[in-house]
């Protein structure tokens, strides 16, 4: 083990032993941005699959720490909407790089339990059966609660969650002047692909870009942001426990 190795050993010692001894609450729910594959890969001379391929790998890494700090509920981003304009080649290696990985994520020795979530209509039809089969499996674990974003977009969820929440009003037989009345926020947030979760306290972004690009637009709402130019696939434990510090500094104000 070099010094550096061991400078980052003592450091990450440090900021649990602080996380630990403090009174400050760990956030419930961790949406996470998973940004910077494709520059990490540029910055190393690889190729844009090899790093969409090293970030899919660090993902177990996150959850491990998740589970060790007690976080409940974990939101991935791996796929965006927008992310479908990409060449097709290098989209055809995404989507098989994101089968293996809910694959991998959804085998019995594994805690967790996915859902995934987004518009899996607009996905090949292939690579959306690969998914809900890999995810129906894993319900009841002991593990954190892993939201999958694939083909996701914020927009498209609100967008979704009204179109279904007026297509069970006209189930029940509801008149569109009823379904006025009745609007609020809690009828649309029941019909949202996250619905009975609680909303994330803590979202990350990878990769030094400070913007959320769509995600969770509904339910960070009163979410704590933290950005790190890390990218995704030199994210390290100790920009976690950084992370969770932060937030734990924090004095929310849901708004206020």
């Amino acid at each position: 083990m070099g010094l550096r190795d061991l400078a980052y050993g003592l450091y990450e010692r440090r900021l649990t032993a602080s996380l630990h001894s403090s009174a400050a609450s760990v956030p419930r729910h961790v949406g996470v941005i998973l940004d910077g594959n494709r520059r990490w890969a540029k910055s190393v001379g690889a190729s844009s699959r090899e790093g969409h391929q090293r970030g899919a790998d660090k993902i177990v890494d996150l959850l491990a720490w998740c589970d060790e700090a007690g976080v409940e509920v974990v939101t991935l981003w791996l796929l965006s909407t927008d992310n479908l304009a990409r060449p097709e080649a290098e989209l055809t290696a995404l989507l098989r790089i994101i089968e293996g990985v809910v694959t991998d994520l959804a085998r019995p020795q594994n805690p967790w339990t996915l859902n995934v979530v987004g518009a899996l209509d607009l996905l090949p039809s292939e690579t959306a059966r690969v998914l809900k089969e890999a995810a129906e499996g894993t319900g009841g674990r002991p593990g954190v609660l892993v939201n999958v974003a694939i083909c996701y977009g914020g927009r498209r969820e609100i967008a979704d969650a009204v179109r279904s929440m007026l297509q069970a009003h006209a189930a029940a037989g509801t008149s569109l002047e009823e379904v006025a009345e009745l609007l609020d926020v809690e009828h649309i947030a029941e019909h949202l692909y996250t619905r009975g979760q609680p909303d994330p306290d803590l979202v990350i972004r990878t990769s030094g870009e400070q913007r959320l690009g769509g995600f969770l637009l509904w339910q960070s709402a009163h979410s704590e942001f933290y950005f790190c130019d890390a990218y995704w696939p030199d994210f390290r434990r100790v920009d976690f426990l950084r992370a969770l510090r932060a937030y734990s500094a924090r004095q929310r104000r849901y708004g206020a």
